[in-house]
């Protein structure tokens, strides 16, 4: 079930590159036969410490010097461990798969080998209106694409010459289009279904893929993870293969290995920047749960929320929840408590979230309520605190959203905020040294206040977020097993947004989560009826 869209059809191909996995539609990835590692893979394993940071500095290594200029003016002084492991690797002009947690520099470690491939690639003609595209990146998410394309940028600022776009779904295609042709780029950042809508529709464009030298396929677990593995072997086959080939992951499951043997060359090399027993969690997040039953669940987060602004100054906070629709009801909620919020999901427009996500960044003091599309690799830093609303879609998704504090060697804190029936949720993280929080004592005037706020919110909002909620858990094997408790829970959730009456919900939506009939559920009459 579409967490972002629940009861209504999955989403199509295209509009996968729109979410993360959980809240995509489409069934997982299926397996292959094993299939062996070369044996002339070399493995590497870099020892990596608290700090993220090395003290190998940048020109200590053959990079051009505007590249370099632009480094420190962006106030990179030595590298990350991450970029100190690969980049000899790459300028020797080796295949990599890096295992690398997000946060870590991996962006750059891909982009200045690849700007260094395009400076010693002959120049452009003037009279050659449709130059080739030398390096393609490609990432599973809008964001993730967006923010690569403006860290690319970043590293261009003295390049003149060099040229890098994004083309993403969301957006208009013949823009695009037209984009491309009056700017022609040497860089070019997509996400998988837009690309492959380009490559079947954009004039010439399958004739500049044959230029590329430098192909990058970044979080490439989430990519698979996603269901596009059709998508990136089309495109492995459209660009040419003498080529070098970087694929950047956060864990190395069996779909990236197989993926290996199709997009890198036999003797590239594999670099561990993660180490054993870290789960990609980072070391410094202080981990805390807190089990309350669903009507506490709004005034304890109001609560959480004002204690740890007290406590700092220059707080930054994301708010993780299951849905994109309960992910506008508490931004509505929050809103109405006069918080500095701010939302991100699905339902919103590209140029929106885009909008949103570089505020979120720039900002302090701040509340940025999302669903799972801000949950692997955006880069935001000094977040302090990570709250996480329900029952998360699984442990690597409690994980990567954890991620989004505690980046860069800094501490954080993560807060899960649970009903006392998915706490068997607990059992999948209880290795990650995260540990149960006392619930603070109930302020009766915070209470009043949410009550009020909640009064406020927009009926519309709650009635797609009491669908939505119930779209979510149908899909959460423990508890859509009983689907008669289910509704007793989502009229509880209902009750909690402060209905006494649940809302009506569509027969067909009903009878696509499979809860028709079910007692407890109002059923909305069809228009005329």
């Amino acid at each position: 079930m579409n967490s972002d869209d629940s009861g209504n059809n999955r989403a199509s191909k295209r509009g996968r590159e729109d979410k993360l996995a959980v809240d995509d539609s489409e069934p997982p990835v299926k397996k292959t036969a094993s299939t062996k590692a070369t044996e002339t893979t070399r493995i590497e394993h870099v020892e990596t410490s608290d700090s993220y940071l090395s003290n190998t500095r940048f020109d200590q290594f053959p990079l051009s010097p505007l590249s370099l200029k632009a480094l420190e003016d962006a106030g990179f002084k030595t590298m990350t461990v991450v970029q100190e492991a690969t980049l000899p690797i790459i300028l020797k002009g080796k295949d990599v798969l890096a295992k690398a947690k997000t946060g870590t520099g991996k962006t750059v470690a891909y982009l200045l080998p690849s700007i260094e491939a395009v400076i010693k690639s002959p120049p452009l003609s003037r009279d050659n209106r449709q130059p080739k595209i030398i390096v393609l990146v490609v990432c599973p998410t809008r964001e993730l694409a967006c923010q690569a394309a403006s860290e690319t940028k970043t590293l261009l600022k003295y390049h003149s010459s060099i040229g890098v776009d994004v083309v993403i779904g969301g957006t208009k295609l013949r823009a695009e289009q037209k984009r491309m042709q009056k700017h022609p780029c040497q860089i070019l950042v997509a996400t998988p279904g837009r690309l492959i809508d380009h490559i079947d529709n954009t004039s010439g464009f399958a004739r500049r893929l044959k230029g590329v030298k430098v192909l990058v396929l970044d979080e490439a677990d989430h990519l698979l993870a996603m269901g596009f593995r059709s998508d990136i072997e089309r495109i492995i086959s459209a660009v040419p293969k003498q080529r070098q080939t970087f694929l950047f992951s956060a864990t190395v499951p069996e779909e990236v290995r197989q993926i290996c043997h199709v997009a890198l060359k036999q003797d590239h090399e594999f670099v561990n920047c993660v180490q054993e027993g870290s789960d990609e969690t980072h070391q410094k997040v202080t981990q805390k749960y807190m089990i309350a039953s669903l009507d506490r669940h709004f005034s304890l987060i109001y609560m959480l929320l004002k204690r740890h602004m007290a406590d700092n100054v220059d707080y930054k906070v994301i708010i993780f929840c299951t849905t994109a629709m309960v992910t506008r009801l508490v931004a509505d909620l929050l809103g109405q408590l006069s918080l500095n919020v701010r939302e991100i999901h699905s339902r919103k427009s590209q140029s929106y979230r885009t909008r949103v996500s570089n505020e979120f960044r720039k900002s302090k003091c701040i509340i940025l309520v999302t669903s799972d599309v801000s949950a692997r690799g955006l880069d935001y830093p000094d977040v302090s605190l990570v709250v996480q609303m329900g029952l998360p879609s699984d442990r690597e998704q409690y994980i990567h959203r954890l991620g989004r504090t505690g980046q860069k060697g800094k501490e954080g804190k993560g807060v899960l905020v649970l009903a006392p029936w998915e706490k068997h949720f607990l059992s999948s993280v209880n290795d990650l040294s995260i540990t149960k929080a006392s619930l603070p004592q109930t302020d009766p005037e915070a209470v009043k206040k949410v009550q009020k706020a909640l009064s406020q919110v927009n009926m519309t909002n709650k009635e797609a977020a009491y669908q939505a909620w119930l779209g979510y858990y149908i899909s959460q094997k423990k508890i859509a097993r009983d689907t008669a408790r289910l509704v007793v829970l989502a009229n509880e959730f209902s009750r909690s947004m402060g209905l006494s009456i649940p809302p009506a919900i569509p027969v067909n939506v009903l009878d696509k989560m499979g809860l028709k009939n079910v007692p407890g559920l109002r059923v909305a009459l069809a228009p005329g009826s």
